[in-house]
């Protein structure tokens, strides 16, 4: 089951699309399928020594101020969510923010230009951006639990 046929992948993009996101891009590595427009594909090459390929593979492609960092399996995530938390990172001193979910940070996640190259000279393996963000106290907690659940489905 491909995340039900697409479903969560047109959902993914088009959150970010109308969340604000001019380009939106789809990093792709064990599967490779037709993205939706108006979402490009980025291919992970190396997608088989964990996630933060993917990462990798999206920040190195991007060609923007802000990276909105989403996953497709948190498909209650609609662009209301995404705009809150772009607007919370634009504006912020730190180019920083987390959405978070009462207590629990989830996603989106967006990380300013600037930031991109210390997040990536701490990928590795299997672990995205939590380490990073982890170790700075200037990322902005947004909270959209009036928007979403943001509950991340790993099916």
């Amino acid at each position: 089951m491909l995340a039900l046929q697409g479903q969560w992948l047109m959902s993914a993009v088009s959150a970010l699309h109308g969340g604000g996101c001019d380009d939106v891009l789809v990093v792709l590595g064990a599967a490779i399928v037709d993205v939706p427009a108006p979402a490009r594909a980025v291919i992970a090459e190396d997608w088989s020594t964990g996630l933060s390929a993917s990462l990798r593979a999206g920040l190195t492609a991007a060609d923007a101020d802000y990276a909105v960092v989403h996953t497709i399996d948190t498909p209650d995530i609609g662009p209301d969510v995404v705009s809150r938390v772009l607007s919370a990172a634009t504006t912020s001193p730190s180019g920083l923010a987390r959405a978070y979910y009462a207590d629990t940070p989830g996603h989106p996640v967006v990380v300013a230009r600037r930031h991109w190259p210390a997040l990536l000279g701490r990928l590795r393996g299997d672990e995205g951006a939590r380490p990073f963000l982890a170790e700075r106290d200037d990322v902005v907690a947004v909270q959209c639990r009036d928007l979403a659940a943001g509950t991340d489905i790993d099916t």
